[in-house]
């Protein structure tokens, strides 16, 4: 059996659309194995990098602390063989380490208990902006880039979402609707020479069109899917919304030993042919698109 734990690229989830499908609160926090990865990982960008994986406003501390104790509240409730809090600390025993709840800002302890990316989005006179985020796993995006901007600015670069666009209107409307009772979800999917977690843009290929990313020779052994499953849930006290991001990376070989393989494959085929030039150069895989297709193509045989 698979450990794939979403598969959007199925048909269920259709790529550069909005997609948004209720959650059920009792699954917002995603956690398995991985986690002491993805936590010691984190540790090391914050070290190495805080300028980059964290930024805040400064009237956003409320809020912060808000996050935090509605996450703390989660984790103990739902995961409390992995949890254990002692006062102000608490106790991972998958890592066997403590978090002090006060040494840091609240966003950046919150994010220190869990696998997600942690976002925090504010309204102001010019619509949404992203105030405050503990980002150390983007999608080919920077946080020093976008912090303080708008979402219809985030979203300019992606192909139909931009300023004017359908999507723009409806992303903006959906934000100013969304209440703390009715938490939302989606995802998206890309396709990756490698198993990195940390894609900065700067650091990427994705954004250089024409450029090769995977070896023609062996395309199967060198290619990583790419999931991000994304939260939204508005803030009952602050009224800031909460916007996760979970990264999943697993060798396409995974997909390989997938009960479903063969209809999974066919339907991802069918969607990386589906994409148009400039989805395929957001995506950054207008030069091996057809490789991988066929790629894909034969794993579903």
């Amino acid at each position: 059996m698979s450990t794939l734990a979403h598969t959007p690229y199925d048909g269920s989830t259709k790529p550069f659309t909005i997609g948004l499908k209720p959650l059920d609160l009792a699954t917002w926090i995603e956690i398995d194995e991985h986690l002491p990865a993805y936590l010691a990982e984190k540790a090391v960008l914050n070290r190495a990098l805080p300028d980059k994986v964290f930024a805040a406003e400064a009237d956003t501390d409320a809020a912060q602390a808000e996050v935090l104790h509605l996450l703390l509240e989660h984790l103990l409730a739902f995961y409390p063989d992995r949890y254990r809090r002692e006062g102000e600390t608490v106790h991972l025993r998958a890592t066997g380490t403590t978090i002090d709840l006060g040494r840091s800002a609240p966003l950046l302890a919150a994010a220190a208990l869990v696998q997600e990316d942690l976002v925090l989005m504010r309204r102001g006179d010019d619509g949404w902006r992203l105030a405050a985020a503990s980002l150390c796993f983007p999608s080919s995006w920077n946080l020093r880039d976008k912090f303080g901007r708008t979402l219809t600015a985030i979203h300019d670069p992606v192909p139909d979402f931009g300023a004017g666009s359908r999507a723009d209107g409806l992303i903006n409307r959906m934000f100013d609707k969304l209440q703390p009772a009715n938490p939302v979800q989606r995802w998206n999917w890309s396709l990756q020479p490698d198993a990195e977690r940390h894609k900065p843009l700067s650091d990427s290929l994705v954004s250089h069109k024409g450029v090769r990313r995977f070896p023609s020779d062996d395309t199967a052994a060198s290619t990583f899917i790419r999931v991000e499953r994304q939260t939204l849930r508005k803030l009952p006290a602050s009224g800031d919304i909460l916007f996760t991001i979970r990264i999943y990376v697993d060798p396409v070989a995974v997909l390989s030993r997938h009960a479903d393989c063969s209809s999974l494959a066919a339907s991802f085929a069918e969607q990386l042919s589906a994409l148009d030039t400039a989805q395929l150069d957001y995506k950054g895989l207008s030069a091996d698109r057809d490789q991988l297709v066929t790629m894909l193509e034969r794993l579903g045989r």
